[in-house]
């Protein structure tokens, strides 16, 4: 077939890869431009250095779409509204990593782990005019392991995405089933959402850190936790008091301990938790804010 492609994150590139060894490719759309900092030069989005690098004529423009001679549009990730005036020129089939209609939205992957699933998977759905709301051609589930990342999560989700979208491309799509049950509704995650309360359940922290950016404040500067585990059991002191022993650093919470492995303080490069309380010379009592 010959198809536009429309996304941005670095998780959208292998789909686009897998697209373009049996499709035509003949546009990509993805987000402009833009500075990592000040300073910095404009760089693309990563799919779109992808379609650089494949020789795949790229813009930012959705309406560009409808003028081209393409027979489908294919979504992952874009994160922009498509709206049904290019819907109804060219349409469109969006690869969505939940198991629809749980997880419409922006961030399905985070939401399920926020929400503690045990469950989640990838459908390959048609667009319409609504949030994710379109009729569905096929899903894959898998289960959601008890320390798994954001960022591994969608990897596999993807790597199952892809066998599911092309199979469907090569057989042809018909009209897909009508979504059935409760949807719910995946929000962006802001930085208010991965501030970590120690009054809190040590299980629901340690979820906001496999979502990635998890923070707290230590001696008035932010501190990023990277990687952690956690374990039933109250320690002595307050919400937020850290116990080190030896290598071993943890944090006590509401219900339960953090174990903390990594972490990243302002303006530095990610560390072993050994090496951070190493530095920063730990005194008894100390807490995280």
């Amino acid at each position: 077939m010959r198809l536009a492609f429309l996304g941005t994150p670095a998780f959208a590139v292998p789909v686009l890869e897998a697209l373009t060894q049996n499709h035509d490719v003949a546009l990509v759309v993805s987000r402009a431009d833009r500075r990592r900092s000040r300073r910095g030069h404009l760089e693309p989005s990563p799919v779109k250095a992808a379609a650089q690098r494949l020789g795949i004529p790229t813009t930012e423009r959705v309406r560009d779409v409808a003028t081209w001679d393409v027979e489908l549009g294919v979504v992952v990730a874009f994160g922009r509204i498509i709206k049904g005036d290019v819907l109804r020129r060219v349409p469109m089939v969006n690869l969505h990593l939940s198991l629809l209609p749980r997880w419409r939205g922006a961030a399905p992957v985070q939401r399920a782990i926020f929400a503690g699933d045990q469950e989640t998977g990838v459908c390959l759905m048609s667009l319409d005019e609504g949030l994710d709301t379109g009729p569905v051609h096929g899903c894959e589930s898998v289960r959601i392991g008890p320390d798994e990342t954001a960022d591994e999560l969608t990897t596999r989700l993807v790597a199952l995405g892809i066998p599911l979208l092309l199979s469907h491309l090569d057989r042809g799509l018909g009209a897909g089933t009508p979504q059935s049950g409760d949807p719910t509704y995946a929000e962006k995650i802001t930085a208010a959402d991965l501030r970590l309360d120690w009054s809190g359940s040590a299980v629901f922290l340690h979820r906001q850190v496999r979502v990635g950016g998890a923070w707290c404040e230590f001696r008035n500067r932010r501190l990023e936790v990277v990687e952690a585990s956690w374990e039933p059991g109250q320690m002595n002191g307050a919400p937020g008091e850290l116990s080190r022993d030896g290598g071993r650093v943890a944090v006590r919470t509401g219900d339960g301990q953090l174990i903390l492995r990594q972490v990243k303080p302002e303006g530095r490069r990610t560390v072993t938790v050994a090496d951070w309380a190493n530095g920063a010379r730990l005194r008894p009592g100390e807490r995280l804010e």
